[in-house]
């Protein structure tokens, strides 16, 4: 009798040390669900807090863009215009000449893009894959473009493209030097030579990708007879159009939006929309006579809205490839 009641016993104190045990593992179960809401919660709020800040002035923009005069006037109008009107996107197309300016720009950028496309291509191909002398200080001289700030050879830019005369060539030749500031030409040999808009960022993300690219592709091609061009056009290029599409949407966007360039070389408006965009508040107060900086304001916010839909267009079209390749160039920040 004694050794049952022992049993039962020990059975209620083993009973109880399982249900102090199963409550405890509740107990954390219940306490790592709440942590992990509290994180996701927390998450949720600073990415809202985030994009909020990020994205406030564009939906500012946005919204006075159809600000009538009366929404401009009212103090109690704040993103929601009472009384919205696009006469400030017609009177901005208008001065702004926008579907021609648009048509040139997408143009100029266009073969910019392109030839950034071809040359920092084949050079990042030239470094990833090839030795030669002095490899190491010439890529160097890459990074170096990547690292200091364009202001600081504005000047030497200035003088150099104002006077233009390559190795003294053009006075041996009795043409004289050139001058080539209010053109593109500038801008176009600079990019020919591999050193126009952001090109040593673009040489660089090429070299990363090129770098990845398995080095037996190449082998084959050479046992097969091709040559490094061949097997850069056929092999390489083929394969990189994650940075290809990369390149191509930060070269579109960084020349569609560039002033420093534009202004440094004083390129007319006709070729850049950003030019003509600056000088729309002067154009409309000359022109038409609105004086009050409120309502300037409103036509010019029209203006940025018009010169930022191609942009966005283009991104959508492609964010997918554009991701893809920010992921494979190995591009952080």
């Amino acid at each position: 009798m004694e050794v049952t009641m022992e049993k039962i016993e020990r059975g209620k104190a083993l009973k109880t040390g399982r249900d102090y045990e199963d409550i405890k593992f509740r107990r954390k179960v219940f306490m790592s669900k709440c942590v992990k809401k509290a994180m996701s919660l927390f998450r949720i709020v600073t990415l809202i807090g985030i994009s909020y800040i990020v994205l406030s002035p564009m939906i500012s923009i946005i919204s006075r863009a159809f600000f009538s005069e009366s929404d401009v006037y009212n103090a109690m109008v704040y993103l929601i215009p009472q009384n919205g009107t696009l006469k400030n996107f017609k009177l901005a197309i208008l001065r702004m000449d926008y579907w021609k300016t648009l048509g040139y720009s997408l143009l100029y950028i266009g073969s910019l893009a392109i030839l950034q496309l071809f040359i920092c291509s084949m050079v990042g191909y030239g470094f990833a894959r090839f030795q030669f002398p002095f490899k190491k200080l010439l890529f160097g001289c890459v990074i170096l473009t990547i690292v200091i700030p364009s202001y600081t050879i504005m000047l030497p830019l200035y003088m150099h493209f104002r006077n233009f005369d390559p190795l003294h060539l053009f006075g041996l030749l009795g043409i004289g030097a050139k001058n080539w500031l209010t053109t593109v030409k500038p801008v176009y040999l600079m990019t020919i030579l591999g050193c126009g808009l952001r090109s040593g960022l673009f040489i660089y993300i090429f070299i990363q990708f090129f770098r990845g690219i398995p080095k037996e592709l190449e082998e084959a091609a050479f046992v097969d007879g091709a040559g490094a061009f061949r097997t850069y056009f056929t092999i390489m290029l083929p394969n990189a159009v994650p940075s290809l599409i990369t390149v191509t949407v930060f070269s579109l966007v960084w020349q569609y939006n560039d002033s420093f360039y534009s202004g440094l070389f004083g390129i007319k408006s006709d070729y850049l929309i950003s030019v003509k965009l600056a000088s729309l508040t002067g154009t409309i107060n000359s022109l038409d006579q609105i004086v009050n900086p409120e309502i300037q304001q409103a036509y010019l916010d029209a203006g940025i809205v018009l010169m930022v839909v191609p942009i966005v267009i283009i991104y959508i079209i492609l964010q997918r490839k554009f991701i893809e390749g920010v992921e494979r160039s190995g591009i952080v920040g």
